[in-house]
């Protein structure tokens, strides 16, 4: 991975400011239910959402790994990458925020372009089954319940 600075470190536009945008990308999408998850700090952890789908309507569940972006700012500027002041979890919240909310903007213009389906872009957020997992979280579990791969026992 490039050694560049993560995207939108510099923000300075709040997590909750960001986390309405999305919302309102997705409301213009169609999203018919829009949900906040909380840790128990009180901090926004997640966005979860209803949509149609033309395989009918379908729940999405986005985290928000505020951790994780701590963790890069916190290497990048032990190499020197990013200043200390964006190297904290208020303005990691910020970036993973701003970062998600880029990323929700792509996925919906490729949408709108014709270029994919939602399910095509959100599959691995989609809401499966009576225990709320994601496509992914459930491949992950599956997967690690598989034997390992190579040579096949005889």
């Amino acid at each position: 991975m490039p050694d560049k600075p993560l995207m939108n470190y510099t923000t300075s536009i709040s997590a909750e400011k960001t986390l309405g945008e999305i919302m309102g990308l997705l409301a213009g999408a169609g999203a018919r239910s829009l949900q906040i998850d909380y840790d128990d700090n009180g901090q926004p952890s997640g966005l979860s959402f209803l949509i149609n789908t033309e395989i009918g309507e379908r729940g999405f569940a986005l985290p928000a790994r505020v951790d994780a972006v701590f963790t890069i700012l916190e290497e990048q500027y032990e190499r020197g990458r990013v200043q200390r002041r964006f190297a904290n979890r208020e303005q990691a919240a910020r970036v993973c925020w701003r970062i998600l909310r880029d990323w929700v903007d792509a996925q919906l213009a490729l949408i709108q372009a014709g270029l994919a389906d939602l399910e095509e872009v959100m599959l691995p957020y989609m809401i499966q089954g009576s225990a709320g997992q994601t496509v992914y979280q459930l491949m992950v579990a599956r997967c690690q319940a598989l034997p390992p791969g190579g040579e096949e026992n005889a």
